[in-house]
């Protein structure tokens, strides 16, 4: 095959990280420690777990919803990532509340706590919702550190995150019957 026929391979190392230093979209580079590059990295991690869920077969509806959330997530990653930069809206916000407020409504209410567990993909789904909490913690702080470097909708909808997260993993047990686990005061052990 002649030069100008192959195909150009883009490699994976690059070296430029080597310092410590990696580059945002915008060409800019920052130290890795970086509470934007945190954040980013919260956010593969979060994208990274709800991959492991949906790895395992999921109803259509959860399936979808999941892939949903994982295209979100990549959005809000595009935000931190090209500084200034606005995806995430209201409807991706509002979209999020309907989500979790269909889940609600087919599930039982809720008289005491739940313990995180029952079947495994509720189980994981709640580390999920714990990751989404961990995120949004390190979002709060990058926005203390730079107002401008969070998307307060993103901010939002990490926060609603969560909570459909909590309702889905509810939702799972019930559609495997699988009872939760609710928490037992001491008092009452």
């Amino acid at each position: 095959m002649s030069d100008t026929n192959k195909t150009r391979i883009n490699r994976v190392i690059t070296r430029t990280g080597d310092a410590g230093e990696t580059g945002l979209a915008d060409g800019s580079r920052v130290s890795k420690h970086d509470p934007r590059i945190v954040v980013l990295g919260e956010l593969d991690e979060l994208n990274s777990a709800l991959g492991v869920l949906r790895a395992r077969p999921q109803d259509a509806d959860l399936d979808a919803l999941l892939g949903l959330i994982q295209q979100m997530l990549f959005d809000i990653g595009s935000e931190l990532a090209i500084p200034g930069h606005r995806v995430i809206d209201d409807h991706d916000l509002v979209e999020m509340e309907s989500q979790a407020d269909t889940i609600n409504a087919e599930l039982p209410p809720l008289k005491e706590f739940v313990l995180p567990g029952g079947h495994p993909d509720a189980a994981w789904c709640h580390h999920c919702r714990t990751v989404a909490r961990r995120l949004e913690r390190h979002v709060i702080a990058l926005r203390d550190a730079d107002e401008d470097a969070v998307n307060p909708v993103s901010q939002a909808l990490i926060n609603r995150l969560s909570d459909l997260l909590f309702v889905m993993a509810r939702l799972i047990n019930l559609r495997h019957e699988h009872p939760e686990t609710l928490w037992v005061p001491k008092a009452d052990r």
